[in-house]
């Protein structure tokens, strides 16, 4: 990539400040939350065009993300770019899991499109050759080199049965996790520092989804999740994660580390109903409260740029929310409830 000069950072950063400005938060939020048919979101939502269909308005925001980052990287120096070039990769992780689902379930490729993220074609995928793979080790091996494809394949290559699409996917995303973490160390120490925060939230409450829905939900042994963290070294918390009796137990433990604090649950969280969700929408909580804190500490630096990024994300979540809440006819007070940041955890929690 082309070398940006110093001063493209700052412009950068003003304009992701001027667009954060605009953002579908707060107030603005609350009045497309009065929306009540797709159309009217997607003209409220989208310069031009509607998308006439859910599946089209969640791509299409999803799209422009990936679109916006990629645009993004002209304005960066050169570790800059490697470290957000990464959070683009996002998306060519989000593409591999798609294409691997649908290469354990023999679907045709153009049941997915609809699906698939368009992508810079440096880091877009062969979709027709990882289909026609013949075996899930040649399926592994055409995919781009780097720490996702290693650990896809260590796993594969340890599993006695073809491991389930839960295992695969969360090999992916430990590998995408892993070299997230070795480009924000590559970065200038005073950013490096205040992204850190932000990416750990992330991949500790992938760690801690994992052990939720593998050992609470599908029931898979402590010793088949393990070889899925990001890091062999495991801290105390996920230790008592792994070892905990039951998902309450496991979020205490994780507290100051995934969640903010477990009180808001109240009683309600002593009932064995409680849904997994519920505690990932906790740590996305956390998430929104991090990148809000480094978009303010970074203001002009590449840490604004990566929290800019993750705000963008939780509006996104929020406007998909907003879109099945219109198409499952849900009342406007419990649509909102439903979004980041919540308050109504009572309301939310139905």
């Amino acid at each position: 990539m082309i070398r940006a000069s110093a001063n493209d950072l700052d412009y950068l950063a003003t304009r992701l400040h001027a667009r954060r400005s605009r953002m579908a938060e707060h107030e603005r939020l609350d009045e497309l939350c009065r929306a009540r048919s797709l159309s009217e979101l997607g003209r409220a939502i989208f310069s031009s065009g509607e998308s006439p269909t859910t599946i089209e308005f969640q791509r299409r925001l999803a799209q422009e993300l990936a679109d916006e980052i990629s645009d993004c990287l002209k304005h960066l120096d050169a570790a800059d770019q490697d470290f957000t070039e990464w959070l683009l990769t996002r998306f060519q992780i989000e593409n591999a899991k798609i294409l691997l689902r649908s290469f354990l379930n023999q679907l045709p490729l153009e049941m997915l499109q609809p699906h698939l993220i368009r992508l810079p074609s440096r880091i877009a995928l062969e979709a027709t050759a990882l289909l026609t793979a013949k075996s899930l080790q040649e399926f592994a091996a055409q995919l781009p080199s780097g720490y996702p494809r290693s650990r896809l394949q260590t796993i594969i290559a340890s599993s006695r049965e073809t491991p389930t699409a839960f295992i695969l996917e969360a090999a992916l995303d430990a590998g995408y996790f892993q070299e997230l973490f070795a480009r924000n160390h590559q970065l200038r120490s005073a950013e490096s520092e205040i992204i850190r925060p932000l990416i750990s939230q992330e991949a500790n409450l992938f760690q801690f989804q994992l052990v939720a829905r593998g050992k609470f939900h599908f029931g898979i042994p402590t010793e088949t999740l393990s070889p899925l963290f990001i890091s062999r070294k495991h801290g105390d918390w996920l230790n008592a994660v792994l070892s905990a009796p039951d998902i309450l137990s496991a979020a205490k433990s994780a507290v100051g580390i995934v969640f903010d604090e477990l009180s808001s649950i109240g009683q309600r969280a002593e009932s064995p109903a409680i849904d997994i969700s519920f505690f990932e929408t906790l740590g996305w909580q956390r998430y929104l409260r991090l990148a809000n804190l480094t978009f303010r500490r970074s203001h002009m630096g590449v840490g604004a740029v990566a929290a800019y990024f993750g705000v963008r994300r939780i509006e996104i979540a929020n406007l998909i929310t907003l879109s099945e809440s219109i198409r499952l006819n849900i009342a406007e007070r419990e649509a909102r409830a439903r979004m980041l940041p919540r308050s109504e955890w009572e309301a939310s929690h139905v």
